[in-house]
């Protein structure tokens, strides 16, 4: 069975690498395609990710390449994880937002607006190649930002073979684990809202459910990223939320944050990136990989450090390290092999993933993506049925998701005006005189990746 890695020059390569060679023999993985259009990072970052898939995996056929069409060749799933215009974009994306005293977080800020008007049309184009070149049934999964907005889009582009995935969820529930002392894979969660905009209403380990547990505990609230919230809050909404909640529940203070520090995380991981890359360009990878890892480690465990510091005030304090052959704990390449893992069960399981609604949410549209817990069985997703949820909670998810809904529709058909009606109904925007200068402001910034918007 081929994988395929669309966007395998980036940094968070040799996570992808170890994740899947640790599973290819018990997936029946045998081929792996690393391919990306930034030969530079290919030869460093897809060149180490390289090294770690052949020291795990020495039968595993790992292949880097800069061609869309061999990597998507007879391909049975793909993983596609793109930043169009690279992380200089993204500083624009965000600066543009802040300069208006708007939250220019790049998936739930009006950042992703910006980020999503470059990505949807390159994504569209591999998934043409895919429909052309892959096996019939071939399943894509998205990790590219923002995906709540870039899942919806390529739903309504007809693309029906794409799944939105994020690390989110899973990774939270893993955080519960280790602050019970229980099993990687005992916790199971029942969650609904929307990528980076959801809420688990139940959290069971080993069976027992711990919502109300995990909610009073107050090491929660230092030992993992419940740390950005209040436990009043939590016990209002009567859930455990997404960590990007934060952005909504605690708007000014976010933005307050951000402003106030020397960086935003888009400056942070750009400044962090090149440094770290322009060591490694003068690094034999082949020769040398162990003084690679190290700069490597040096680097992203900054990155790591930093994660929504500059937003929450809150700065993790952990030395960063990567142990090739510890085992993975997952992150969204986890989340793409568990679906695989579930289809060759030839049983059913659950796990959470960007869907259409299809009736689970009560007040959605049928063809609404969420981010909700489905059941996987009979090699596709189907969303757990939650009915009629917290009233408040939904208030916030069909405000954006209806963002979301019109922001699809500005992509697709390059118009300002859906454009501007998309970020005036954003709950972190809320203004036609914003919305309407960002707007303006982003079609330049992104005139050369996509064209004339009227």
């Amino acid at each position: 069975m081929k994988l395929s890695v669309i966007g395998g020059g980036g940094v968070r390569s040799m996570f992808l690498a170890k994740c899947i060679a640790q599973k290819a023999e018990q997936l029946n993985i045998d081929e792996l395609v690393f391919m990306d259009n930034d030969e530079k990072k290919l030869g460093i970052y897809g060149k180490m990710a390289g090294e770690v898939s052949k020291r795990l995996n020495p039968s595993l056929k790992f292949t880097l390449t800069a061609d869309a069409v061999e990597a998507v060749r007879d391909a049975d799933y793909v993983i596609t994880t793109i930043r169009v215009g690279g992380d200089d974009m993204r500083v624009g994306d965000e600066r543009i937002a802040l300069n208006k005293g708007v939250l220019g977080q790049e998936t739930t800020g009006a950042a992703g607006l910006s980020f999503a008007m470059r990505s949807v049309d390159a994504l569209a184009a591999y998934c043409e190649l895919i429909k052309e070149y892959s096996k019939p049934g071939c399943k894509v999964f998205n990790f590219t930002n923002p995906a709540g907005v870039v899942s919806q889009t390529l739903r309504d582009m007809g693309y029906d073979f794409t799944y939105g995935i994020c690390d989110a969820p899973s990774g939270m529930l893993r955080t519960f684990e280790k602050l019970y002392g229980c099993e990687e894979g005992s916790a199971r969660g029942e969650v609904y809202g929307l990528n980076h905009l959801s809420y688990f209403s139940s959290i069971k380990l080993d069976g027992k459910e711990m919502l109300g547990e995990i909610i009073e505990n107050d090491r929660a609230y230092t030992e993992t990223d419940l740390r950005y919230f209040d436990k009043s809050l939590l016990n209002e909404r009567g859930a455990i939320l997404n960590e990007y909640l934060y952005y909504f529940y605690y708007r000014e203070k976010a933005v307050a944050n951000i402003l106030a520090a020397p960086q935003t995380r888009g400056e942070q991981i750009a400044e962090i990136n090149k440094k770290m890359t322009a060591e490694l360009e003068g690094i034999n990878i082949d020769n040398d990989f162990e003084k690679a890892l190290g700069i490597f480690e040096y680097w992203y465990g900054e990155r790591e450090n930093n994660y929504m510091a500059a937003e929450s005030g809150v700065k993790r304090q952990t030395k960063w390290h990567f142990d090739i052959f510890e085992k993975d704990d997952g992150g969204y390449a986890g989340v793409a092999l568990n679906f695989i893992r579930i289809c060759q069960s030839g049983g059913v399981d659950s796990m959470i993933l960007c869907v259409p609604n299809n009736g689970a949410i009560d007040g959605l549209l049928d063809t609404d993506v969420v981010e909700i817990t489905c059941d996987i069985r009979d090699g596709d997703a189907y969303p757990h049925h939650f009915g009629k949820v917290d009233e408040q909670n939904l208030e916030l998810i069909r405000r954006v998701k209806i963002y979301e809904r019109l922001a699809s529709e500005a992509i697709r058909i390059k118009s300002k005006v859906k454009a501007i009606e998309s970020l005036t109904l954003h709950p972190l925007v809320a203004s036609y005189s914003l919305a309407s200068e960002l707007v303006e402001e982003y079609v330049m910034h992104n005139k050369d990746y996509t064209g004339e918007w009227k």
